[in-house]
């Protein structure tokens, strides 16, 4: 299993240098099932990145720029009238693919970012009285700009939850830079190969869910979790004012799987503390609502999160 992982890896280096803990994320979500919303600036390799996980898979692959003039009918797709025969026919849209990229999401108005909340849930399109279940694995990869502010749209709470992490991209490395300014410079990179067949995908995925955990661990999630909503009760009484609202149950269920795949990716058979630190601030920092106050006083949910693992007693 673990040369799967090593090769799926290695394929992905040829097209993008660095970003390890981009490649990382995805890597998470494919084989916990959930999503991946991505925050930073333009030219950080994401496009590229999804891209080289779908040739490396064999799986279908599309991308689609968010616009404030997007329609619902634009991505799920439509019910198309033929007048030669007066009957209708249907239009199937971009999210009928295995790996979508949805870029620069928050873009998107309303309607377009709720018409994604159904298929992101439930995996299925819903188009005039038709239901379409999508094939698996089905995971959006999404992206947004923390800079530019102007015809953005804020992502509801109720779709955020649905993103399993939320990771934060930064620059390359010096080092990484040079490297990409010769190869993109002279088209050096090399041709991402197909290594590993849509059943292993799924055979990994079953060895995942396997994996032992304590059940002291799985009641450490709980806590962890808890302490976002009650933190009194676990001795952080400081911090019960920076935060509106604390996260909800989905956060627990995919901080559980997340943990699973960083142990399993670490090419570990049983899941230890250290799993859960790995990821937690990338599972809880878009889920927690911080209050006016913490916000007008420039704190960040990573912050809370940090201060929440520190108190927390590990079993």
């Amino acid at each position: 299993m673990q040369t799967k992982i090593t090769r799926l890896k290695e394929e992905l280096k040829k097209a993008v240098v660095g970003q390890e803990a981009m490649i990382e994320g995805l890597l998470i979500g494919l084989l916990s099932d959930g999503h991946i919303l991505i925050e930073g600036v333009p030219g950080l390799a994401k496009t590229t990145t999804i891209n080289a996980l779908a040739k490396a898979l064999g799986l279908d692959f599309k991308r689609i720029q968010f616009t404030p003039d997007l329609l619902p009918s634009d991505i799920i797709g439509a019910q198309i009238y033929n007048p030669q025969d007066h009957s209708f026919s249907i239009k199937k849209g971009p999210l009928f693919t295995h790996l979508l990229l949805a870029d620069e999401i928050n873009r998107a108005p309303a309607k377009v970012q709720s018409a994604l909340l159904e298929v992101m849930q439930e995996r299925q399109v819903t188009i005039a009285d038709e239901t379409f279940h999508l094939e698996k694995p089905f995971l959006v990869m999404a992206t947004q700009n923390p800079i530019e502010q102007e015809g953005v749209y804020a992502l509801p709470e109720a779709q955020l939850d649905r993103f399993m992490m939320k990771l934060v991209v930064t620059h390359n490395s010096e080092e990484e830079e040079l490297e990409i300014m010769r190869k993109g410079a002279t088209k050096r990179f090399a041709k991402v190969e197909k290594v590993l067949e849509i059943e292993e995908l799924f055979a990994l995925q079953d060895a995942l869910e396997k994996m032992h955990i304590d059940p002291e661990l799985e009641t450490y999630i709980v806590q962890l979790v808890s302490a976002t909503r009650e933190p009194e009760r676990f001795g952080l009484a400081g911090i019960a004012d920076d935060i509106m609202y604390g996260v909800s149950p989905r956060a627990s269920i995919d901080l559980y799987k997340a943990a699973h795949a960083k142990a399993f990716l670490r090419g570990n058979d049983f899941v230890t503390p250290a799993d859960i630190g790995m990821v937690i601030h990338d599972v809880l920092r878009h889920r927690i609502v911080l209050s006016y106050e913490a916000r007008a006083k420039g704190m960040k949910s990573d912050e809370i999160i940090t201060k929440i693992v520190e108190t927390v007693p590990i079993p």
